[in-house]
């Protein structure tokens, strides 16, 4: 169907617009596979649709808190210690000693789900002062000033209510944050005196689409063209291994053709794919 819904029907539409059944697709079973694979890991990370916007929240549990606390001596799960050793001249009663390193390395990082392929934001759900629970100075502000209208201007709220806002970026800077995909570990360096027992922190992050539940993902143009030249390539690689051999009525096959005419393609895509699929990169001020 032109509107593939499955992985199997993808590569059903993609072998007829190389020419199946009136063609032969000399591809292997196995082959095909991990060209679907390569298209949608291709799709995920880099087309814009292939990933939404997520918001995760994760709560702090006293295991937590320990593992991130944790010196050496604490014997407390989540420590990781390292010890190396070193000749050094002039140690020692013969000029030459061995001195002992030890690093410590605590387990101050969040496992997040394996779906997660970028991480932008984190912050920690609090109660402070310019904050907007009901005794905060910014639900006071808004209560003696903006319920009158006649009483204040909206220039002289925003002014304040930006300083405000500074004040508090100033006093709780954001959260400085690492985050290795191949690992799934959010690490967060920031001081364990700031986090306490049932803190909830929100991460914003980006997660990819799982076409097998989002089966639209597989209709996608993009992904489509782009799995149909992967496979043309494999199919004129495969080809390539038989060139100078002639069938029947003196036909020769041409799969170094096949095989450029599928590069080709690949390139365009890709092309195509930096210049209006990708999503833009951030702004950055230096």
């Amino acid at each position: 169907m032109a509107k593939p819904a499955s992985r199997q029907e993808l590569v059903d539409y993609a072998k007829r617009q190389l020419g199946y059944p009136v063609l032969e697709i000399n591809v292997a079973d196995e082959q095909i596979e991990d060209l679907v694979d390569d298209a949608i890991q291709v799709y995920q990370n880099r087309h814009m649709d292939g990933v939404e916007l997520m918001y995760l929240k994760y709560k702090i549990d006293q295991n937590f808190l320990d593992s991130i606390r944790a010196r050496g001596d604490d014997k407390v799960i989540g420590i990781t210690t390292t010890t190396t050793t070193a000749n050094i001249t002039g140690v020692g009663t013969t000029g030459v000693g061995i001195s002992t390193y030890r690093f410590e390395e605590t387990q101050n990082f969040i496992q997040v789900p394996d779906a997660v392929i970028g991480i932008e934001k984190v912050w920690k759900l609090d109660n402070r002062a310019i904050s907007t629970n009901m005794f905060s100075v910014n639900y006071q502000l808004f209560l003696n000033e903006i319920y009158w209208f006649s009483s204040t201007e909206l220039l002289n709220y925003t002014m304040t209510k930006r300083y405000l806002e500074d004040i508090d970026f100033i006093l709780h800077p954001d959260k400085q944050i690492r985050f290795n995909r191949r690992q799934n570990r959010l690490y967060l360096d920031t001081d364990a005196g700031s986090l306490q027992v049932d803190d909830y922190i929100i991460i914003q992050c980006y997660r990819t689409l799982d076409p097998n539940e989002f089966t639209k993902v597989y209709d996608d143009v993009f992904l489509k063209r782009y799995f149909t030249a992967l496979l043309k390539k494999q199919w004129g690689a495969n080809m390539m291994k038989f060139k100078g051999v002639k069938l029947p009525g003196g036909v020769e096959m041409n799969g170094r053709e096949i095989y450029q005419d599928g590069v080709n393609e690949l390139q365009a895509l890709e092309e195509k794919m930096n210049n209006e699929y990708e999503l833009p990169p951030m702004d950055m001020i230096g």
